[in-house]
């Protein structure tokens, strides 16, 4: 009989194991035995948890969301201008959680599945809508409405880019640099807005 109170943490280690199997082989291409035995448990463990691999994909892909939604919270706690709250979004997004090589290989492959599963699309929006909307919310204290929403458009499509060019290359992302290109960027586009910052 299992212990009491350890299915919690068996579904946490079957979700960072898929998140290590997606990330090592760079695709949706592995079972569910085989993030069974990166977690150390029974395949049939694994199936009992989430009924098969689409459910197990789609949990690791919700843990991810909430992960980053509960830094974000954390750190929008400590923003007190505007400008800080943009600096803050566009941080998490590149934070040691988020931006290391098998969490934005796992990403990525999302990105793919989503051309096929609804759900996996209908989850990737939401991120996008939550994004644009924090955005927008901490842009339009500095500029119109409209430019808010265009800037905070440009950054999203920035930091999706960058998890695409970070992928490509060899080695750690590059935190810091990519932290420092969406913050031109917005820089940028609301200096030529003659917004405020």
């Amino acid at each position: 009989m299992p212990k009491v109170g350890m299915e919690p943490l068996r579904k946490r280690e079957l979700i960072d194991a898929a998140i290590r199997t997606i990330g090592q082989r760079g695709s949706l291409d592995v079972t569910v035995a085989e993030i069974a035995h990166e977690a150390g448990v029974s395949p049939a463990l694994a199936h009992h948890y989430f009924g098969g691999k689409e459910q197990l994909m789609l949990a690791t892909m919700r843990h991810l969301l909430k992960e980053l939604g509960q830094d974000l919270l954390a750190a929008l706690a400590t923003a007190q201008t505007p400008a800080q709250r943009v600096a803050a979004i566009i941080a998490v997004n590149f934070s040691a959680s988020q931006f290391a090589p098998q969490t934005v290989a796992a990403w990525l492959t999302f990105y793919v599945h989503a051309q096929q599963s609804v759900e996996t699309r209908r989850l990737l929006r939401v991120y996008a809508r939550r994004m644009q909307s924090n955005l927008a919310f901490a842009l339009s204290s500095m500029t119109d409405r409209a430019t808010a929403l265009q800037v905070a458009e440009g950054t999203g499509a920035m930091i999706d880019g960058l998890y695409i060019r970070h992928a490509l290359r060899n080695g750690a992302p590059e935190a810091a640099s990519a932290i420092a290109l969406v913050e031109d960027y917005v820089t940028t586009k609301l200096a030529a807005a003659g917004a405020s910052q």
